[in-house]
């Protein structure tokens, strides 16, 4: 991977279709990187990613119906509903339907998944550890990629 900052503002004009100055490869390879170590913390856990981003919000919220949890990790229900199933049968997670709307279905952390969390307390430690970041870089960073998805989600570039 080349760095682009020794191009001038001419030489990017001219090819601006080079790999290297695509912001959204960077962050694609970031993101790879990044699964590469959550695969390697969260080995001991039994967790996958999606599992453990399940499981932060069931024990932020305590339960939360199917739609809640797609909404908080912008996953699809084509995407969420399998990781779920999977979930539940692995003795994680609890799905039952509400009483209040029979078309909702509310997902709670069984004592086993609430057990985990104790274990996952380390996670984040370890995460920042790896990823070579001071709580200040980290912090900036966040807040730099929350207002880029804001940004490209309310994008009218492109229609939807």
């Amino acid at each position: 991977m080349s760095d682009t900052a020794h191009l001038t503002p001419a030489e990017v004009e001219a090819d601006p279709l080079r790999l290297d100055l695509h912001l959204c490869f960077d962050l694609q390879n970031a993101s790879r990187a990044f699964g590469d170590v959550y695969r390697r913390v969260l080995h001991d856990t039994g967790l996958t990613y999606p599992q453990y981003l399940v499981m932060i919000v069931l024990w932020e919220h305590d339960e939360l119906p199917v739609n809640g949890i797609s909404q908080l990790l912008r996953l699809d229900s084509g995407t969420l509903s399998p990781l779920l199933k999977r979930m539940e049968a692995a003795g994680l997670v609890t799905r039952t339907r509400s009483t209040v709307d029979e078309r909702s279905v509310i997902v709670r952390a069984t004592v086993q998944g609430t057990a985990l969390r104790e274990r996952a307390k380390e996670i984040p430690d370890a995460i920042h550890a790896a990823a070579g970041l001071s709580q200040e870089e980290a912090q900036a960073l966040q807040h730099a990629l929350r207002r880029l998805a804001a940004t490209l989600d309310a994008s009218q570039v492109l229609p939807r």
